[in-house]
């Protein structure tokens, strides 16, 4: 005989209650600090197109920063 699946509830368990916890619980805490201190860039789905692979994203960039580096009036 199977056990019964849980029903997903958005309630805490019998044994919890809220007062268990001292401040209140925060969905994301840490996720503005995370976003500052990664270096993960999203393309948008046209320009990951316009590219085989994560070296030729890199190439390019590169490039385009010589080019502005050269360009540029100092």
């Amino acid at each position: 005989m199977k056990k019964a699946k849980p029903s997903a509830k958005d309630e805490l368990r019998q044994e919890y209650t809220r007062s268990d916890f001292a401040k209140p619980l925060v969905r994301g805490k840490y996720a503005e600090r995370l976003r500052e201190s990664s270096n993960v860039v999203v393309l948008e789905p046209e320009v990951a197109a316009a590219f085989p692979n994560e070296k030729a994203v890199n190439k390019a960039l590169k490039s385009l920063i010589d080019v502005a580096r050269a360009t540029t009036r100092l």
